[in-house]
């Protein structure tokens, strides 16, 4: 049993929660997008409004990467978002940081800077043993309980998704609560239930084609993205070198797996029926009868996005997870655009995250029912699989 914030007796207690608020930044290394802080809001608030010391754990971007940076704009943000202070450690477990913990008031809020700084944070362990590195034992020291809202990096066994939740009385902060409510319960929504498959998570996509086609969950799933080239090379369709070579780069053997699942459900399977490439500057769209092409196949083209949003709007439940095309360029995010307008008009909607919300966002798109926050574990709650933060909650 998962205990939530209703099982948490809050007040006088010092918390640390986990969230997602890894975000877009701008040249300058500032936030660019708040949408993953604001998502955290009715968690955070919550807290703080029943008198709790809140201390804030989060990452942002990869080790090398342009968007790995403090976590001093977020907790800027914060401040302006939530109802109590919140102030900001340049440090995570440090004799520094643990007296700033220590100093807060009941109503208070502290960031912890990023998590990914620490290097044992990047890499997975099993979760007694994420117990016991030196940031879960350091700041377990100073904290009463602690609150996992992390649902997006839920996939993922390092430290402080794991390892906090070994050490302290865990419960499931109110984002990750209603995100197992939802996906958990897919079962039990309306059918005919609908399945978009597309962006350029192949064989994580493939995984999900295969596990809800076995286990009668889906009566379509329909491709699209690199997803939907994926598909259409496995049924012998001649792409050109171009989009091959971006398929082959996410996995050499997707085809295959492809191939093999078009054998055992392809009556189920929906492949797209012609794309749209940019030549001379222009959008043009391909039948597939006109490939191969040297130019890569950028988006689906208009008798796609018709097929497609006539199995949508008939749909009782439609899942969504990636876009259908290369959505940042104006040329191409017509698929995209009109395939997620076509499932909102699907008797209950649900959208994966990662990508496609951000997809969502910049195309004004979000009369869905729900649209979570996780890419990736979405993903995996979607194939059944089990995920290890959420795992750890589930010990009561």
């Amino acid at each position: 049993m998962i205990r939530t914030l209703d099982d948490l007796d809050a007040a006088g207690t010092t918390v640390g929660v986990r969230v997602d608020v890894n975000s877009p930044l701008g040249d300058d290394g500032r936030l660019a997008d708040d949408a993953r802080i604001r998502a955290h809001v009715d968690t955070l608030s919550e807290l703080i409004e029943r008198d709790a010391r809140v201390v804030v754990l989060a990452h942002q971007g990869r080790p090398g990467g342009d968007e790995f940076s403090t976590l001093e704009s977020h907790a800027e943000r914060l401040d302006e978002l939530l109802s109590g202070p919140v102030s900001y450690s340049d440090a995570i477990f440090s004799a520094d940081a643990r007296e700033a913990v220590r100093a807060l008031d009941d109503g208070e809020a502290l960031v912890l800077e990023n998590t990914r700084f620490y290097s044992e944070e990047y890499m997975a362990f099993e979760p007694s043993a994420a117990a016991e590195t030196h940031m879960v034992a350091k700041l377990s020291s100073v904290l009463d309980c602690f609150v996992n809202d992390a649902f997006a990096a839920a996939h993922r066994s390092q430290p402080s998704m794991v390892g906090f939740s070994t050490a302290l009385p865990a419960y499931a902060g109110r984002v990750m609560e209603t995100e197992l409510e939802v996906l958990g319960n897919i079962d039990e929504t309306a059918t005919p239930r609908v399945y978009v498959l597309a962006g350029a998570k192949v064989v994580d996509s493939i995984d999900v084609a295969r596990s809800v086609l076995e286990r009668g969950l889906a009566d379509a799933v329909l491709t699209a993205g690199i997803v939907g080239n994926t598909f259409l090379l496995a049924d012998g369709v001649t792409l050109g070198a171009a989009s091959a070579s971006i398929v082959n780069d996410r996995s050499a053997d997707a085809v295959k797996r492809a191939g093999d699942l078009l054998d055992d459900y392809g009556h189920r399977i929906y492949l797209p029926r012609d794309v749209a490439i940019e030549r001379g500057g222009e959008r043009v769209e391909l039948d597939l009868s006109e490939l191969p092409t040297t130019e890569p196949a950028m988006d689906v083209g208009s008798r796609t996005i018709a097929a497609y949003a006539d199995v949508l709007e008939d749909a009782g439940t439609a899942i969504l997870n990636g876009p259908a095309g290369v959505f940042e360029e104006e040329l191409f995010a017509y698929g995209t655009k009109e395939l997620y307008t076509a499932a909102t008009r699907a008797e209950y909607s649900i959208v994966g995250g990662g990508d496609t919300a951000a997809a969502l966002r910049r195309l004004g798109i979000d009369d869905f029912s729900h649209i979570s926050t996780g890419g990736g574990a979405c993903l995996r709650m979607l194939t059944g699989d089990t995920l290890p933060a959420v795992e750890v909650l589930d010990r009561y």
